[in-house]
């Protein structure tokens, strides 16, 4: 949490301090200045005053602005200066709710520093849109660099992509030009790469899109998907389910995970209870199947160069693989004890 040396609810109250009762009470609603840290609308304001909404919103800019013009706000400089190095700190641009809890963890005074953003002539703010968060930032150029550079990030990454915090790093500062070295430090990126709606991080600290199951997870299948990936080979899923409880503090029932397992085309069955992940290259089907496609791939073949090719697909015995042979409705044995199919 940053330190600041002014203390915002007592900086807002002075500032409101000059207006007329109505316009101060107008501010208080509309930024939960007062008693009630909440904040009403302009709807809401104006049914208590018996006026329209668009009535609520002129008193509310009549106010802002004389605040603006009166003394009492140069007298305040510095504090507007502090909140400009703030933001610059932080990257030059940032999301709001990041901005706001490196002051405070506390809404009401959350809410003190919101309202001197909005009023600060040095700050500008960008709405939440669908592609990235609300956001604070000084200098429009840099803003403008960030946002393409996100941009050309998550256009270039597909659903089913997940890059590493350092190489997504590196992705983003190679599109990102003629920016201060100042700001290139990995707290920054990670900041400014946060602002971002379409990319996202998930639990084990890699990025890719949003919207890709092994980044929004919902639900067990794509846990396991992360626990196996980063096993890196074949799991039991049986230890799969322990693994979910212990990387993510999910609760998994063994026989609940194997059943979901069955159901995802992203997990191959290699051996008894153990699967593997369709995207190392397995094939699907059982050890019958698994020969098919093998004949069908490399012509005929002896039994030992079956055996050995269908245990690079599956953890199986080579007995497994022999007895499956002895299929002669599938498969054949010409003059050379070579296999192939019928």
């Amino acid at each position: 949490m940053t330190i600041i040396t002014f203390k915002p609810k007592q900086v807002t109250k002075r500032l409101i301090s000059i207006l007329p009762p109505r316009s101060r009470d107008v501010l208080e609603s509309r930024f939960g200045l007062g008693k009630d840290k909440d904040k009403l609308t302009l709807e809401a304001i104006g049914t208590i005053y018996g006026i329209t909404r668009e009535r609520v919103r002129q008193i509310e800019g009549h106010a802002l602005s004389s605040i603006l013009k009166s003394n009492l706000y140069n007298e305040h400089n510095q504090t507007f200066l502090e909140l400009r190095d703030l933001i610059d700190s932080l990257g030059g641009i940032v999301a709001e709710d990041d901005l706001l809890q490196s002051v405070s963890n506390n809404p009401e005074t959350q809410n003190h520093v919101y309202f001197l953003l909005v009023l600060g002539d040095p700050f500008k703010n960008k709405k939440e849109d669908f592609e990235f968060k609300q956001r604070w930032y000084i200098d429009h150029a840099l803003s403008e660099k960030i946002h393409d550079s996100i941009r050309k990030v998550y256009k270039n990454l597909s659903t089913e992509d997940l890059v590493s915090e350092s190489d997504i790093i590196t992705n983003f500062l190679g599109h990102l030009k003629d920016v201060s070295d100042k700001y290139k430090k990995d707290e920054v990126i990670r900041r400014w790469l946060s602002l971002s709606k379409k990319i996202d991080k998930n639990p084990l600290g890699e990025w890719g899109l949003s919207s890709s199951s092994n980044i929004s997870l919902k639900g067990m299948r794509d846990y396991a998907y992360l626990v196996i990936r980063a096993h890196g080979s074949p799991l039991h899923f049986s230890e799969v389910a322990r693994q979910i409880k212990k990387m993510f503090n999910k609760e998994a029932h063994i026989a609940t995970c194997h059943n979901e397992l069955i159901k995802d085309k992203r997990f191959i069955l290699v051996g008894r209870g153990l699967y593997a992940l369709k995207e190392w290259g397995y094939s699907s089907g059982v050890v019958r199947d698994v020969i098919v496609e093998i004949l069908k791939k490399n012509g005929a073949l002896t039994k030992e160069e079956v055996v050995d090719l269908v245990l690079k697909e599956r953890y199986v015995k080579p007995n497994t693989v022999i007895v499956n042979l002895q299929d002669t409705k599938i498969f054949k044995k010409d003059n050379k004890n070579r296999y192939s199919l019928v």
